[in-house]
């Protein structure tokens, strides 16, 4: 976000070429953030005709005092109360650039509505009461621009008339806000001694802070770096709908970053389906010609018919945001009810909104004293990185990608519990690099669970060599088919003989031997059958992500037979013999073999007659959904 950027080529919605700076005023309540805005915008010469003496006026007649923040406070019951409660945008010209002010709310139970004011913002002025110093508040909203990626800071230190303009005092607050934001990894670009009320070092330095040699606000402000321009980023026009005029379907949205023409070749993502841009439309107009750059509102129509609904992001060919089903952020939490692992969301991206499982929480930190605590749960006013599950795929882009679409927010029963920064984002396995279209089965699942009685699903036996996977594998295959099932079988083995064939035993190679039975299992498992995997699988990650893959169908078996008595069977004896050279021998492979903690079922076939053990799998698979009751009962007779 701090990269220099040409002024020539950032572009304002009006056209012209100045370069344009979003700044959130942040700082707990009653440090003067609205009366410095109120300030700056007198002071650059950006009040409307007539509107200060109007204001004034307004004042006199309900018996209070003129303050500069009425200029803002535009709701009345801001006015009665002396808070702000929305996120107010102001717009004001310095000499060098344009300015979006926006004046967030100190008070702690507006931060929610802070959230939605910083998110848009490029840097931030950080303000500070000289009376009262760094509170815990100002802390945390230190931390929340740090969350959400807002790297430019300057600090405004305020009612320094209120401390007589003690450079000790100030010096005091300097020291403590810099080590701070410092330890965020945020260096304030400018620390600043003011009185917003009397204008000193608002736009001049006065005789009253004649000890301070720096920058005045306003200088600050042209001295912050302009973000990248958002033109200049690759383009994402999420749709938020689809209209029909005619006989066309106009898909309608605002360009967030980018730039979009006619004949432009472009993915709707996530389904990666292609298209060409055949014309871009414009309210009451005749279709628009050339380039349309961010923060445009356009209707545009596709050359071919795609089924295209709100939340999807358009992209150029070459330049997509990933398709994905789980990512990871780094949140502020603000609903009463600490945020725990396994909890169900409504997360917003864009204008995306998704179900969500919270699958873990990490990194819990108190940011009033940065104190990161080990525990399963977010606090009120904590943060934390979490992995989230989504209930459908969804386009995303990581925060340091492109900042217009790399936040989200969470909701929870239908209030804004909790927002920040997507750091990374799991990519799905969707194609778009061709046009390809993944085609559906004409079957219904339950038309082949009608005949197989029983639903599609992965076992997946994992142990060491030796230990029986095969033995039990192969026994379950001619127990399942011989009562009418669907069992196919997929040995570790078999598989690396033929589609796996290119792959050899380092541990990338590894990862992607188990992606690829876990991509056909899952395939399987999906079209009714029941897939039957054999294989070491020794790394617990690698199984995960086959879990993921497969998802709700996957059954976990650990032969967990000692290592011992597998050393002795070893019946194919290729872990010492014929690939020598290629892997450990079997000590090594016991060693680095890694336990499931979360399996369906145990079984130790050192201790288990097969057809025992083939009873306990065949319960396991009817207590979890998988086989029919029908299907017990005849396996009785097997």
């Amino acid at each position: 976000m701090t990269k220099p950027v040409n002024p020539a080529t950032l572009a304002t919605p009006n056209g012209t070429t100045r370069p344009q700076l979003r700044i959130v005023i942040v700082g707990h309540v009653d440090h003067g953030k609205s009366t410095l805005v109120g300030r700056l915008l007198h002071e650059t010469g950006s009040l409307a005709d007539g509107k200060l003496e109007m204001l004034k006026a307004a004042s006199a007649r309900r018996g209070m005092p003129f303050e500069w923040s009425f200029l803002l406070d535009a709701l009345q019951t801001e006015r009665d109360q002396g808070i702000t409660i929305d996120t107010t945008q102001i717009r004001f010209r310095t000499k060098s650039r344009d300015v979006i002010l926006i004046d967030a709310p100190g008070h702690a139970e507006f931060l929610r509505n802070m959230i939605t004011g910083a998110s848009q913002a490029d840097a931030a002025v950080l303000i500070i009461d000289a009376l009262e110093g760094v509170r815990d508040q100002t802390r945390r909203h230190a931390y929340l621009l740090h969350l959400l990626g807002v790297k430019q800071v300057a600090v405004v230190v305020n009612k320094m008339d209120r401390v007589d303009f003690s450079e000790a005092r100030f010096q005091s607050i300097s020291d403590e806000i810099s080590a701070h934001l410092i330890e965020l990894g945020v260096a304030p670009a400018a620390i600043i001694p003011i009185s917003a009320r009397d204008g000193d070092g608002v736009a001049a330095l006065t005789e009253r802070i004649g000890w301070y040699r720096g920058l005045t606000v306003v200088d600050a402000l042209d001295a912050l770096t302009p973000a990248i321009a958002l033109d200049e980023l690759t383009l994402r026009l999420p749709v938020q709908a689809v209209y029909k005029f005619d006989d066309r379907r106009i898909v309608a949205g605002r360009i967030e970053a980018g730039h979009l023409a006619v004949g432009d070749e472009v993915v709707i993502m996530p389904a990666g389906k292609l298209a060409r841009i055949k014309t871009v439309e414009h309210w009451a107009t005749t279709p628009l010609a050339g380039e349309h750059g961010a923060g445009r509102s356009i209707g545009v129509t596709l050359d071919r018919e795609l089924f295209v609904e709100r939340g999807d992001v358009i992209a150029h060919v070459g330049a997509v945001p990933s398709d994905t089903r789980r990512l990871r952020a780094r949140i502020f939490w603000l609903h009463e009810q600490p945020l725990k692992a396994g909890a169900s969301i409504l997360l917003r991206l864009g204008v995306r909104e998704v179900r969500a499982t919270v699958v873990a929480i990490e990194k819990a930190i108190d940011p009033g004293v940065l104190a990161s605590v080990e525990t399963r749960e977010i606090a009120r006013n904590h943060v934390g990185e979490i992995d989230i599950s989504l209930a459908q795929p969804v386009a995303a882009d990581c925060y340091a990608d492109n900042p217009r679409t790399g936040r989200l927010v969470i909701e929870v029963n239908g209030r804004i519990a909790g927002g920040g920064l997507v750091l990374s984002v799991e990519p799905g396995r969707r194609a778009v690099s061709l046009d390809i279209v993944p085609v559906e089965s004409a079957l219904q699942p339950v038309e082949r669970s009608g005949r197989y009685r029983h639903a599609g699903a992965v076992v997946w036996f994992t142990g060491l060599p030796g230990s029986g996977k095969s033995t039990l594998a192969l026994a379950l295959e001619r127990r399942l088919f011989g009562i009418g099932g669907s069992p196919i079988l997929l040995d570790g083995d078999t598989l690396r003989a033929g589609l796996n064939r290119d792959l050899g035993f380092s541990a990338a190679d590894r990862r992607e031997n188990i992606r690829r039975l876990a991509e056909v299992a899952g395939h399987l498992a999906r079209n009714g059958h029941i897939a039957i995997v054999a294989a070491v699988s020794p790394s617990r990650d690698d199984r995960a992500e086959a879990r993921r893959i497969v998802d709700s169908a996957f059954r976990e078996i650990y032969v967990s037979t000692p290592a011992e008595i597998c050393e002795q069977r070893d019946p194919k004896g290729h872990y010492a013999k014929a690939r020598a050279g290629a892997l450990k021998d079997f000590t090594g492979i016991a060693n680095d073999y890694q336990a499931p903690e979360t399996a369906e079922l145990k079984i130790d076939t050192s201790k288990r007659a097969i057809a025992d053990a083939l009873n306990s799998i065949e319960n396991m698979l009817r207590q979890s959904g998988i086989l029919h009751d029908q299907i017990v009962d005849l396996a009785a007779n097997i």
